[in-house]
């Protein structure tokens, strides 16, 4: 009986059950909806703006990336060609380069500290990396062997399939463009290709595109038809055909940079030229406006390179001396209005048979005392000097040369008796030495190598006469 009571009745301490009910309160809590979670935890509305030249870019590398692998999944074959498989390697292919590029940030990560592995960072070198593997893993046996070999037949046939796929629309640009876009927002980690902000109404998203780096500009350059988007309008103007720049040689007119290289060679008035007295022997280069000033600041040098092909036996002094002549003789401007060696050569045609035979400039009293002193010191020296065999044969040299001389002037006095008969003829022949000498500076030109040849200028007719007796 103890035993059973004690069955029965429940011990004293045993605890109550605990109720599976929440705890009331005051405010009850109720469950949130699916929509009020999402918008408490980001925002709903994403700029989809994106650098559409780098996505056609990424498009274009796709056929040559499909080209490649159905060709080299197919070398060899003798029943299947690259358009019989490509299909199912472009499924195949696009199906791998999303994998790969939805997992290229946990790979970035992962071989972040390899020293030896160097990821690319840009986007467009990263899905090239991608096609190029897709391409390598599709290679049979045979194109490996045959790609040691014959590289070039193989580079021709991808070129080849590349071409017939493009005539034939088998991979739509647009298409294509849609796979890139999509691999270029998962590989873009640094958003440099494509705009990842992100806002919790539709009136900030509106607010922001017309400040986005992505937006769509044109060419603000009259001619320029290229489209961009606004974050490359720097680097665009750097580089536009089109755009105006002021002139490299510093003139005041402003070209478009297409045209700036013909234009500095051709009609630039800063283009630097020839003196027009070149090929008298003026080496000056000046700026194309400046010559008439270079031709004004320069007319005694000028004078003095023609004359010296008119009396070419004439020292430096001399010329110098007649070019001074000329210019206080000529009328004022004459001479200054010369534009070229030709028409100064006849501006002072006329001057230089008034003028005469060139006088050659006595040296001044300084230069022949200077001259004299020399002379008596060099020959205070020989005589100090001991007599050698040497000076004894120079002395019977002295005697015989006193021989000679007596014996020249001796011929000078028979040639006076012939000086009045031909002082006629002398005086009309130096009348027509200048008619010569002007007709050959007038074949002179503007050629640089006939100036450099120079001009056989006759001697003077008188002094050939003499010469002529003499003998």
């Amino acid at each position: 009986m103890m035993q059973e009571s004690s069955t029965m009745n429940p011990p004293a301490n045993m605890d109550l059950p605990i109720s599976m009910d929440p705890p009331a309160s005051d405010a009850e809590t109720k469950p949130e909806t699916l929509e009020e979670v999402k918008e408490e935890e980001g925002p709903m509305f994403h700029c989809n703006l994106f650098d559409a030249e780098m996505v056609h870019k990424i498009a274009q590398e796709f056929l040559t990336g499909l080209a490649s692998a159905c060709v080299d999944n197919t070398t060899g074959g003798i029943f299947k060609s690259p358009a019989s498989v490509a299909l199912d390697v472009r499924r195949e292919m696009v199906d791998y380069l999303v994998q790969r590029s939805e997992s290229f940030v946990a790979e970035s990560v992962v071989f972040e500290g390899d020293p030896i592995i160097e990821a690319p960072t840009d986007a467009f070198d990263i899905i090239s990396n991608f096609i190029d593997d897709f391409a390598h893993s599709k290679r049979n046996f045979f194109s490996r062997v045959s790609g040691w070999i014959l590289s070039d037949r193989r580079e021709d046939r991808i070129d080849d399939f590349v071409q017939e796929m493009d005539l034939n629309g088998f991979w739509l640009i647009g298409r294509r463009e849609s796979v890139a876009l999509t691999l270029l927002r998962n590989v873009d980690v640094k958003n440099t290709y494509h705009c990842s902000m992100k806002f919790r109404s539709e009136e900030e998203l509106e607010h922001h595109l017309p400040s986005c780096s992505f937006r769509v500009v044109n060419c603000e350059n009259e001619g320029c038809n290229a489209i961009f988007v606004a974050g490359h309008v720097e680097q665009h103007d750097t580089a536009c055909p089109f755009k105006m720049l002021p002139c490299e040689q510093k003139c005041p007119d402003s070209i478009m940079r297409r045209d700036m290289d013909r234009h500095c060679i051709t009609v630039c008035s800063m283009k630097l030229v020839n003196c027009p007295f070149y090929p008298v022997g003026c080496l000056s280069t000046v700026p194309q406006c400046y010559i008439a000033d270079h031709r004004s600041e320069n007319l005694q040098s000028h004078l003095v390179c023609i004359l010296k092909l008119v009396h070419k036996e004439a020292s430096l002094e001399a010329l110098k001396k007649r070019t001074e002549v000329l210019m206080e003789e000529a009328p004022r401007g004459k001479l200054a209005a010369a534009r070229d060696a030709r028409a100064l050569t006849f501006a002072i045609k006329d001057l230089e048979v008034k003028l005469g035979p060139l006088e050659e400039v006595k040296p001044s009293v300084e230069e022949e005392n200077s001259t004299t002193n020399n002379a008596e010191s060099c020959a205070s020296m020989l005589a100090d000097s001991p007599k050698t065999d040497d000076d004894i044969a120079a002395s019977d040299a002295n005697v015989k040369r006193d021989k000679s001389i007596a014996k020249d002037e001796n011929d000078t006095k028979d040639e006076n008796d012939t000086k009045d008969e031909n002082d006629t003829k002398d005086e009309n022949d130096t009348e027509k030495q200048p008619e010569s000498i002007y007709t050959e500076l007038n074949k002179i030109g503007t050629s640089p190598n006939r100036a450099e040849e120079g001009m056989e200028i006759p001697k003077s007719p008188k002094k050939h006469n003499v010469s002529g007796s003499g003998h």
